[in-house]
């Protein structure tokens, strides 16, 4: 039985809901170019949600300068909102990050982060859609 929380759709319904490079990145475990992503520098109050399913997934309180070339944060907005799943591709042993909702891939996490937790989500840019509070 599935999970009344989860998000299935199939491949072609994605590819018909989400811009390429999102696709490339949520549902084919793409990286962008390290530097490139629109959120890498931003600043701004809000929540980061899925781009796939809208979930929320980091909060800009928990966002820093990790200097690595991705959206880093230091933990999600909440522990149940992410899955981590180990992935050896590339010739590399790394912890992959993805939607706990929708199963889209994220980006990867290392134990590499500020002292708050010790840990740096490192996060494609097209993975997330930024939410500003406006308030």
């Amino acid at each position: 039985m599935s999970d009344p929380e989860k998000i299935e759709k199939t491949e072609e319904q994605w590819k018909q809901e989400l811009d390429s490079e999102t696709y490339r990145v949520t549902r084919q475990a793409g990286t962008e170019a390290a530097f490139t992503g629109k959120y890498c520098d931003l600043k701004d109050k809000g929540i980061y949600n899925c781009a796939a399913c809208g979930e929320p997934l980091f909060s800009s309180e928990a966002k820093y300068d990790s200097g690595s070339g991705w959206p880093s944060f230091y933990a999600p907005a909440d522990s149940e909102v992410v899955a981590q799943h180990d992935d050896h591709s590339h010739g590399m042993i790394r912890t992959e990050v993805v939607c706990n909702k929708c199963d889209s891939h994220l980006g990867h996490v290392f134990p590499d982060g500020p002292p708050e937790t010790g840990l740096r989500y490192c996060i494609n840019s097209a993975s997330l859609d930024f939410q500003e509070d406006k308030s």
